[in-house]
C-alpha cells in the first residue's frame, strides 16, 4: 500500500507539540480502555481492538513506533511524529504519521484509520487520510 494519514497538531489543537512516547502512552491508554470494553461486553476484544505488538525503532528514518500484526489479518503499521515550518509563519507544527508499509493489508489500513481518529480526537487536531481527505477535530472559527 504505502500510504500515510497525518495528524496536524494546529494552534487549536489541546497541545501543540508532541513526542513519540507520547504517542506510544495513548496506544497504552487505547488498549486500555478497548479491554475495558471486553470486559463489560465478556469478551477479550483487546487482541481484535489491537492486533499488535508494539516496539520502538531506530534507524536512518529516526525514532517510530513498529507496530507488528499477532493476527494473520494483520502486518504492521508505522507511527512516528515530526514537524514541519508553518506557511505563514516561522512556528513549528507537530504532526503524528501512521505509514502503511507496502506489505500491510486492508486490515491494517482500516485499523490505521481508527488509530488516527482516536488520536485526532483526543489532541483535536487535523486529520489527513489515507485517502488524502480531511477531518477536523479542532474546534473552528467561523469567519
Amino acid at each position: 500500500m504505502g500510504k500515510s494519514a497525518f495528524i496536524h497538531l494546529v494552534e487549536e489543537s489541546v497541545q501543540q507539540t508532541i513526542s513519540l512516547k507520547e504517542v506510544h502512552d495513548l496506544l497504552n491508554y487505547y488498549q486500555e480502555i478497548t479491554s475495558k470494553t471486553g470486559e463489560q461486553l465478556d469478551w477479550s476484544y483487546n487482541s481484535h481492538a489491537f492486533p499488535y505488538l508494539v516496539t520502538e525503532k531506530n534507524d536512518d528514518n529516526g525514532n517510530y513506533l513498529h507496530l507488528r500484526g499477532t493476527d494473520p489479518n494483520y502486518q504492521h503499521l508505522l507511527v512516528g511524529v515530526g514537524s514541519t515550518k508553518g506557511s505563514t509563519d516561522d512556528q513549528e507544527q507537530f504532526f503524528i504519521q501512521i505509514t502503511l508499509p507496502e506489505a500491510s493489508t486492508h486490515g491494517d489500513k482500516n485499523k490505521g484509520n481508527e488509530l488516527a481518529k482516536f488520536f485526532a480526537k483526543k489532541l483535536e487536531g487535523k486529520l489527513h487520510l489515507f485517502n488524502d481527505r480531511i477531518m477536523y477535530y479542532y474546534k473552528r472559527k467561523l469567519s
